[in-house]
């Protein structure tokens, strides 16, 4: 008998290839009935409605889902088999954290965090350097206070720009900047570790594990003729060496400088900066008074130095900036220079400033412009000597 016989209509396999269609037309009858029930909407005026209520449903659909996953997650997480006893942290039990794994510190150079909180943090975590563009006004004093660093730094670390001479700094300049206080030293093939060390004031150690420097004491080699490329810059964290320029080596002075006048240009006490040589020149191209001479009878304890609006004004002999800026006394702009001592000369009614606090000035530098700001009449400098607190006839330093 013929199979296909035995089989009832509608449970062949594939008997109507058109069988689908049965789906496809309850489906047209579908999309049919939404056409019509969207256009009755639309003539009702409600299809805008209509879109935004089936965007919100939307939205909490979404949302719901959202809170179902991280409720199972959180409820995921309270079940980690986690335990820390409460009585080992109370008698004084510690969690043990993973090291980290980045650059191992240098015993000694690290610096000290903000005193804002108990936390011992690094403040700088940095290993290279960066390079700072001098700006107008800037000094030696005040980069190596901007970046918390010693002002010699900023001279051992810029050998090549500044010659260990602060006077030599000009804006535009590009000055390395290191994260600590150190020197940066050219290697010279033929040097032997330890003595090189010994001479910055620092151990090999120091040098080699100091990650700026790639160096590594796997191939470092022998200390005596180390592994190090002729020419390359070593950084010497912590190192100190004697200055080239016999012109810095009074940076540090044994007493304080501090503005004797006050004023919202005062700068902070300072230590550092060049003593003066004893001899002064005039601080102006005219050496001739204009009006006041010096008459501490009435008030006027310095003289007034004729000129133009813009002339420049030199600094009488070497010293460090401990004013500069705007005077209500006055003054007007003003700068005072302490020369060591217990010498400080001002400058007054200047119509600009070109130095800042803190800078090292040398005898003969421009250090601003002449003007007539505060209480004057028509431009002159009105140039003041003080010893201590005791102003002395200008004329006897300058000469006539």
């Amino acid at each position: 008998m013929d199979e296909n016989m035995t089989k009832p209509k509608g449970h062949e396999e594939n008997a109507d290839p058109d069988a689908s269609q049965g789906t496809g037309s309850e489906f047209d009858r579908l999309m049919r009935g939404w056409e019509r029930f969207w256009a009755g909407l639309t003539q009702l005026g409600l299809a805008d409605a209509a879109l935004r209520a089936g965007s919100a449903l939307v939205t909490i659909g979404l949302a719901g889902l959202a809170v179902w996953v991280m409720q199972g997650f959180f409820i995921t997480s309270e079940k980690l088999d986690v335990e820390v006893e409460p009585a080992e942290l109370a008698a004084g039990g510690a969690l043990e954290l993973p090291l980290y794994e980045g650059v191992a510190p240098v015993a000694g150079l690290s610096r000290p965090a903000s005193a804002k909180t108990s936390v011992e943090v690094e403040t700088d975590s940095r290993t290279e350097f960066i390079t700072y563009i001098v700006q107008p006004g800037d000094s030696v004093y005040s980069i190596a206070e901007k970046f918390g660093l010693e002002p010699a730094t900023i001279l051992w670390t810029n050998y090549a720009t500044l010659y260990d001479n602060p006077a030599f700094i000009l804006p535009g300049q590009e000055l390395n900047i290191p994260p600590v206080d150190g020197v940066l030293w050219p290697w010279v093939k033929g040097n032997g570790l330890n003595k090189f060390a010994e001479n910055m004031g620092v151990t090999p150690e120091v040098i080699i594990n100091w990650p700026g420097n790639h160096l590594s004491a796997e191939t470092i080699g022998y200390y005596a003729n180390p592994n190090i490329p002729d020419g390359q810059m070593i950084f010497i964290p912590g190192g100190k060496r004697p200055f080239a320029n016999l012109l810095t080596a009074v940076l540090e002075r044994q007493e304080t400088a501090e503005s004797r006048i006050w004023g919202e240009g005062k700068c902070a006490p300072t230590n550092l900066g060049p003593i003066g040589s004893g001899t002064y020149v005039w601080p102006t191209v005219e050496h001739a008074v204009l009006g006041y001479e010096w008459t501490p009878d009435v008030g006027h304890y310095g003289i007034d130095i004729t000129g133009d609006t813009g002339d420049p004004i030199y600094a009488v002999d070497n010293g460090v900036v401990v004013y500069a800026g705007w005077n209500d006394w006055g003054y007007g702009n003003v700068i005072a220079i302490d020369h060591g001592n217990d010498i400080q000369t001002i400058y007054a009614h200047l119509d600009s400033i070109s130095v800042g606090c803190g800078a090292f000035v040398y005898q003969g530098d421009i250090i601003g412009a002449m003007g007539s700001t505060g209480n004057s009449s028509g431009p002159h400098l009105h140039f003041e000597v003080r010893e201590g607190n005791t102003p002395y006839n200008p004329h006897k330093f300058i000469g006539y």
